[in-house]
This record gives structure tokens, C-alpha cells and sequence, in this order.
């Protein structure tokens, strides 16, 4: 007598489990938010017509308004520069030698938009393609700070004061040429892991130009909402007399704008407009922040260990912003 196994039934014959509980999506989140707004309209519009509120709001709605159209600009250049620009042109571009690299490395960001969101990955490419790192990092840091997005808006946002703009080149560039030889003089290989191959390649030029516009507005766009709230908050909520004991000391109004900059993470084509709106710090506090800023801070930290690798992130990262603080300081005695 012979037995025959049955065979198990297939996954596509199975009969569909019913759903347990509630399942929650994102437009049925949204209806449960517009009901509790109809419910608790009344309270809600006795909150938003407190003068505190009315104050929050409107420097809220001025720092978006003129930030917006210089991030929507800046994401959709450094997408062009990404996607449609190979890596290849820098490294024909670049001296072969590295100390002759960085400085031209660090140049090419005065010209070359871009994102601090953009700018590691095309770092990433160029260590791919050969370029030496110490150049590669020096387009890292320079080319979200210097680029002519950001600073013509930092005209935008200082209007009348020339010497704010002249004064973030000269500290930017400074930052990022020298960490670029202090990279080449005391780096070690193994300090750095070799970058991944990027997600997009392998796609289209269009669907990957519209890959990374959308992953660049969605992340600068959500940074520049919590700064932009941060900056409201600061002028409508804390107490003047708070901001006016921080910043009439000049090294604690500089270190007070250096952690802020790390910790709001703005996009460098907006961040102008947040430091205009801090008037109680001096403006070499505020070079602090428009410097410290698009060179690290807590999103461009997680991208740098992810391209780079924690080794070198736990290294670059502090050193970056030790010496951006101290550079900052010593341009803005100087240029300010």
C-alpha cells in the first residue's frame, strides 16, 4: 500500500484573513484630525487670537514665505547637478595633486548648487570615481555653503548689510579647505568605508531627477518647518530678557547659535532667513549659525555615517564643528 503526501495549499489559494482591529492609514488619520478640529473649533480659535499666538504666527509665516522659493530652487539644481552631471567631470576637473585638490575642490561649491542633502552623496561618487577624500570632503562642506542659491540668500535675508554674505564665504570656505588638508595630513584609510552604490543608479534620468526632488523637499521642507517654528517660538514664547542675557554674552551667544544650528537641521537655502529673525544676537553669532549649520548637524551627522561610516563621522563631525565655531568667531571680529 502506498501513501501520498498532500501538498500544502498555495499561498494564492489561501483564503484572505480578515482584518483585526483598526486599521490605521494615513486618510483616515486625516479625517480624525478635521473632526477633533470641528469639535474644538471654539477653543481652538480663542488660542490662535491670543496676541502671543498672533505674534508666533506671523514670524512663522514670514520666515516660510521667504524661504520657500530659494529651497524649491536649490532642491531642484542639486537634483540637476546628481542626477545629470557625472562624477567623472570632477575628477578630470581636479588637480592630481591633493593639496592642490582641495582648494579647487572647495572653489567648485561657489558655483555648483546644491543642498548639504545632495552634497554627500555626490561626495560618496566622487570617492567612488578615485577623487582623493580630502577633496571630496572639501566639496562636502563648501558646496552647501557657498553655492549662489544660499548666497544670494543671504543678501535676501540681510538686505543692506553686504558684509554678512562676504563674511559666510570667507568662514565657509575657510572651514572647508581646512578640513580637507587637516583630512590629507592626519586621516587614515580605514577611517573611512568606501561608499555604497547609490540607490538611484540603475534608474532612468527622470525618474531619478524626480526621486531626488521629492526625497530633498520632503527632508529640507520638514527641517525648515521645525526651524521656522523653532525661530517663531524664540521671538512670540521666550522671555526677552532670556535671549537678551544669552546674547549679550559673546562667547554664549556664539555657542547658543552653533548647538541650535546642529539641532534644527535647516536646509542651508533657508537658514538665512531663521538667523535674520534672531535680531537679539549679534551678527557674529548669527555667521555662527549660517556656518555651523549647512556643515553639520544632526541630519547631515546620519548621512555622513551612512555614506562615510561611524568611524569617520565620530571623528569629522566634531572636529567640523570646533572649527567652524572658532572660524566664525575670528572672521566675524574681523569682516563684522
Amino acid at each position: 500500500m502506498t501513501t501520498t503526501d498532500t501538498a500544502p495549499p498555495r499561498v494564492e489559494d489561501a483564503e484572505p484573513s480578515e482584518p483585526r482591529g483598526w486599521q490605521f492609514n494615513s486618510p483616515l488619520v486625516l479625517i480624525m484630525l478635521l473632526l477633533v478640529g470641528i469639535v474644538l473649533q471654539g477653543p481652538i480659535r480663542g488660542a490662535l487670537s491670543a496676541p502671543v499666538m498672533q505674534s508666533w504666527m506671523t514670524v512663522f509665516v514670514a520666515v516660510m514665505v521667504q524661504a520657500l522659493p530659494f529651497l524649491v530652487l536649490g532642491v531642484l539644481l542639486s537634483a540637476v547637478i546628481a542626477v545629470f552631471v557625472p562624477p567623472s567631470f570632477f575628477a578630470r576637473a581636479l588637480p592630481g595633486r591633493p593639496a592642490l585638490a582641495v582648494p579647487v575642490a572647495g572653489m567648485a561649491g561657489a558655483v555648483l548648487p546644491g543642498c548639504e542633502c545632495a552634497s554627500v552623496p555626490v561626495a560618496g561618487a566622487l570617492v567612488r570615481r578615485g577623487v582623493t577624500p580630502a577633496a571630496a570632503l572639501a566639496f562636502l562642506l563648501s558646496a552647501p555653503a557657498i553655492n549662489p542659491i544660499v548666497l544670494t540668500a543671504t543678501a535676501v535675508a540681510f538686505p543692506g548689510k553686504p558684509q554678512m554674505v562676504a563674511a559666510r564665504f570667507v568662514a565657509s570656505l575657510l572651514v572647508a579647505c581646512t578640513m580637507g588638508w587637516l583630512w590629507q595630513r592626519l586621516g587614515r584609510a580605514d577611517w573611512l568605508r568606501p561608499p555604497a552604490r547609490p540607490a538611484s543608479d540603475g534608474l532612468g534620468k527622470g525618474a531619478a531627477f524626480w526621486g531626488s526632488v521629492r526625497h530633498d523637499v520632503m527632508h529640507a521642507g520638514g527641517f525648515l518647518v521645525v526651524g521656522a517654528m523653532a525661530a517663531a517660538t524664540l521671538k512670540a514664547v521666550v522671555p526677552e530678557e532670556w535671549l537678551s542675557l544669552a546674547a549679550d554674552n559673546p562667547v554664549v551667544s556664539v555657542l547658543a547659535l552653533a548647538v541650535l544650528a546642529v539641532l534644527l537641521s535647516i536646509c542651508s537655502e533657508a537658514d538665512a532667513f531663521v538667523a535674520a529673525s534672531l535680531t537679539q544676537f549679534s551678527l557674529t553669532a548669527r555667521l555662527t549659525f549660517l556656518v555651523v549649520g549647512p556643515m553639520i548637524d544632526l541630519k547631515l551627522f546620519a548621512m555622513q555615517t551612512a555614506t562615510f561610516g561611524r568611524e569617520f563621522a565620530l571623528r569629522f563631525a566634531p572636529a567640523t564643528f570646533a572649527l567652524a565655531v572658532l572660524v566664525s568667531a575670528l572672521v566675524g571680529a574681523v569682516l563684522l
